[in-house]
């Protein structure tokens, strides 16, 4: 075949999501894509396992194999590529390396690791040797971990109950190798949320805001992280992606504060002002 010099063409903002599927449609798999859209980016998926679920609580999980799950990221990789990686749920050792695995592979960044450790019930969700292998083999890899309180205080060793505890576990995961962590602090008490973003290169960055009085938070953490990724791949910075995504975050809880779904705590409204697809600049690509 005749060498080409490549036309110009272009593409959507590309997002993976590397976590489980939710039933309920709240959070997981369904909020990623849900919260991708919304932010105009194309969003695509590398499921870690199928849940049975709804507004009351999760009653089965079903782990797929590392196999299959290699298999869903190579595939979307290879053909479509990607602009950014959010990592939810993640049971086992061998599905955190495998995804460790792919982050090398692919050379994928920038990549969202959200901690899926604890049920709303109190429930942990990971053993122990999955939670070392974490720490070991994602922290380092990805660019910002973004753990609520109880995962926050499951890594750090700790309880926390203050914004000064949440200062002292971010500085802890920040030693155990993360570049940049986000500690969301909306359990704990008060009128006002306060998140921390710490990374090992710049002052710690508090963000705060009036709690929105709602039962319906299911996939809060899910959609914040995800919003994160959105931002990252159109190009903002850490810092700024966080806030917008925090801004997201916000608008859909109050959007969806007041409509009923299910009997339990119900989704947040993340189709409360979608935007078109965004196109990325021209990229010259070879003709096959």
């Amino acid at each position: 075949m005749t060498p080409s010099h490549g036309t110009a063409q272009t593409h959507y903002t590309r997002i993976l999501s590397i976590a489980g599927s939710d039933s309920g449609g709240g959070a997981g798999i369904q909020a990623d894509l849900k919260t991708f859209a919304a932010l105009g980016c194309f969003g695509m998926t590398a499921i870690t396992a199928i849940t049975a679920q709804n507004t009351c609580g999760v009653t089965a999980i079903h782990e797929v194999s590392p196999a299959i799950l290699r298999d869903q990221i190579d595939a979307v990789v290879q053909d479509i590529g990607t602009d950014a990686v959010k990592i939810g749920m993640l049971h086992s050792r061998e599905m955190v390396q495998t995804v460790a695995q792919a982050i090398d592979r692919h050379q994928l960044s920038p990549v969202v690791l959200d901690p899926v450790m604890v049920a709303t019930s109190g429930a942990v969700l990971i053993d122990q040797d999955a939670i070392r292998v974490l720490v070991q083999e994602l922290f380092p890899r990805v660019t910002v971990i973004t753990p609520n309180l109880d995962e926050a205080a499951l890594l750090a060793g700790f309880a926390i109950t203050s914004t000064t505890d949440m200062a002292r576990a971010a500085q802890v995961l920040l030693d155990c190798g993360a570049r940049a962590a986000l500690i969301k602090g909306g359990h704990l008490s008060g009128d006002v949320v306060f998140d921390l973003l710490m990374t090992d290169h710049s002052q710690p960055l508090w963000f705060e805001s009036p709690r929105i009085a709602s039962r319906n938070t299911h996939g809060t953490g899910c959609t914040l992280s995800s919003a994160i990724a959105a931002w990252l791949a159109l190009g903002t910075p850490l810092e700024q992606a966080v806030e917008q995504a925090r801004n997201f975050v916000r608008q859909a809880l109050e959007a969806g504060a007041h409509v009923t779904t299910g009997r339990g705590s119900g989704p947040l409204n993340h189709g409360f002002a979608p935007v078109m697809m965004r196109v990325s600049a021209a990229l010259t690509l070879p003709i096959c």
